[in-house]
């Protein structure tokens, strides 16, 4: 008997690429790269599953996992990890120079469930002590008006969310109709170098470093996720896609870490390396799996309850197959 074939819808990234130049082999299965922009992966796969595996917003896997576990089954790889203090923007005029100055203030999402907000929001409210209710929050899309919502939300007492079909963010923000974006996609009025349209954290590296090393949080944007009816089918693939995705990673890192040659276009990249290791406390760069991630799963999982997002409190063991919760030891 053959391998089996299984569409993989995912970014181009630089420790995924060994599953498809033939350097790493998923045993017993035969991927099929489809490649497109990411919103489109979450949106093609979320509506309408089109692929046997994908890549995953976190915050959406989690929402859709918390309504209806059957419709698909998330393995511990963690292909985009972006911390997101820099994903802040705020209109000059509004006199907005520190987080608690977003109080009563109108600040723009593109999507409540975004994972990029929800781990600002929820930096905000417990690192910063801003109470989410405490703002009116507008949702359309950030460079283009029309953008909807995934999913319906029982919102907690005082807590308000608005959608604005008819205009994005980015001009609302420019004309002074809201006062702040939350966004990982940056406004055009930002790139084009608006003069309203600023960074509330300038020097965002630095105080996300501080953060990371404080709190033992690294947020983890997407995860890799599996149609339930492939799972239910053939339950061993949980368990070989995770090897795969593993070695893959940890060839690009072998490759990229070998500092005397420039494999990626980068100046001080072994600097870069340093700050990015010390995130993981002793354990390998860039690990995938529950326990060198637990601090940081736990953290997003208790913000998405909070945000009314997930509609019960999810456990890094509710998330992910079982298969992959365990290990062979020799």
């Amino acid at each position: 008997m053959g391998n089996i074939q299984l569409s993989l819808g995912i970014g181009d990234y630089y420790h995924v690429r060994p599953l498809f130049d033939g350097s790493v082999q998923v045993e017993g299965i035969d991927l099929i790269h489809v490649a497109t922009g990411t919103e489109e992966i979450f949106w093609r796969f979320g509506k309408y599953h089109e692929w046997d595996v994908s890549e995953m917003s976190f915050a959406n896997y989690s929402a859709q996992r918390s309504r209806d576990d059957s419709v698909m089954v998330a393995i511990p790889v963690f292909p985009s990890r972006v911390f997101r203090h820099s994903a802040i923007y705020v209109r000059k005029s509004s006199g907005i120079s520190k987080p608690k100055d977003l109080a009563g203030k109108k600040v723009g999402v593109p999507e409540w469930a975004q994972t990029a907000g929800v781990y600002v929001r929820g930096q905000l409210q417990h690192q910063e002590g801003l109470k989410l209710a405490d703002v009116e929050w507008i949702q359309s899309g950030v460079n283009e008006p029309g953008r909807e919502e995934k999913f319906t939300y029982n919102f907690p007492p005082g807590l308000r969310v608005t959608a604005r079909r008819e205009r994005s963010l980015n001009d609302m923000l420019i004309d002074g109709e809201i006062d702040a974006i939350i966004t990982a996609r940056t406004p055009i009025g930002f790139d084009q170098g608006h003069p309203e349209i600023v960074r509330l954290w300038p020097d965002y590296d630095k105080i996300e470093e501080e953060y990371g090393l404080k709190t033992g949080i690294f947020p983890i944007m997407h995860l890799i996720a599996i149609r339930g009816e492939i799972y239910r089918k053939y339950p061993w693939v949980a368990m070989n896609l995770y090897k795969a995705f593993d070695a893959a990673k940890k060839l690009a890192v072998e490759r990229f870490s070998q500092f005397t040659i420039s494999w990626l276009p980068m100046a001080w990249l072994p600097r870069a390396f340093e700050r990015t290791q010390r995130l993981f406390k002793g354990h390998e760069y860039w690990p995938y799996g529950i326990e060198p991630n637990r601090v940081t799963i736990e953290a997003f999982q208790q913000y998405l309850y909070e945000q009314a997002i997930t509609t019960r409190r999810l456990t890094p063991e509710d998330l992910f197959a079982k298969e992959t919760q365990s290990f062979a030891r020799i």
